[in-house]
Parts: structure tokens; C-alpha cells; sequence
């Protein structure tokens, strides 16, 4: 069992994912930070321009609801939740895509392609039997002089 344990832990994902807890939690910071400095303010300010009330926090209780003393419902509250919950998530989702991206790049910049290797093959058996190994520049020379042999027969 405490090998299986060690296996599992040793995997890329968990440490991969725990790695992601940590910045993630990191950056919810930030974000909240952003929220309640920047954006807060400034739906407080557009409530306040509607209501005519002049302080932010006045302002703000316009969303919140109070049935009976004692009991208050804070919508305020909720929204700048929701606000703080999409903006996260539209920010990782741009930081992963760009990640994905890059990594997908990445992975196409360093994949030789198949014309390579029957290139690599084709001179490798050249020259096995002696013969001259083409280059590209006589491959395109001779793909040329065939393009423009088949346009006269035709």
C-alpha cells in the first residue's frame, strides 16, 4: 500500500495539481483585491449616480434586503461574489488556453515531419549502393524540369 501511496504521489498530476491549488489561491487573492478596490467602487459609483445617495456604502445597501429588523439579505454581498467567481474563471481560462497554445506550438515546432524521414531513408539507401546522395535543391530542380515536361506533353 505504501508504495502504491509513493507511486501516486510521485505522479506529475498530483504534484502538478497541487501546484495549481496554491497559485490558484494566490491569484483568487488578487482578484478579489481587484474586485473590491476596483470594480466594487466603481458599481457603487454607478449606483450612486442612479440613486443620489453619496457614499458608497449607502450606495450598496441599495442591493440589500431587510424583511424584518434584525434579518438582512446582502445581495451586494453575492454579486461581488459572482463578480470575483467569473472574473477568476475567465482569467484562467485565458491563462490555460494560452498555455495550451503555446504548448501545442511547441510540441509541432519540435516534430519532424514524415517527408523527413523517407528523405533521411531515401539517402541512407543511396548510399548503401554507392550513389549520390540528392540534395534539395536537385530535388526541386528535378520536380521542376518533370512539372514543366508534363505541361508540354499536354
Amino acid at each position: 500500500m505504501f508504495s502504491e501511496f509513493k507511486e501516486f504521489i510521485l505522479a506529475g498530476d498530483v504534484l502538478d495539481l497541487a501546484v495549481g491549488v496554491v497559485i490558484g489561491s494566490a491569484f483568487t487573492a488578487i482578484v478579489t483585491q481587484v474586485v473590491e478596490g476596483l470594480i466594487t467602487p466603481l458599481i457603487g459609483w454607478f449606483v450612486a449616480a442612479i440613486t443620489g445617495t453619496r457614499d458608497l456604502e449607502s450606495s450598496l445597501s441599495v442591493l440589500d434586503w431587510s424583511p424584518v429588523p434584525g434579518v438582512t439579505f446582502q445581495f451586494g454581498e453575492i454579486v461581488s461574489a459572482v463578480i470575483i467567481f467569473i472574473l477568476t474563471g475567465f482569467i484562467l481560462f485565458i491563462i490555460v488556453k494560452t498555455a495550451n497554445k503555446a504548448k501545442l506550438t511547441q510540441e509541432e515546432e519540435e516534430a519532424p515531419a514524415a517527408e523527413d524521414y523517407l528523405a533521411e531513408i531515401r539517402d541512407l539507401l543511396r548510399q548503401e549502393q554507392g550513389l549520390p546522395i540528392e540534395t534539395d535543391e536537385d530535388n526541386s530542380e528535378t520536380d521542376a524540369e518533370n512539372s514543366d515536361s508534363e505541361t508540354t506533353k499536354e
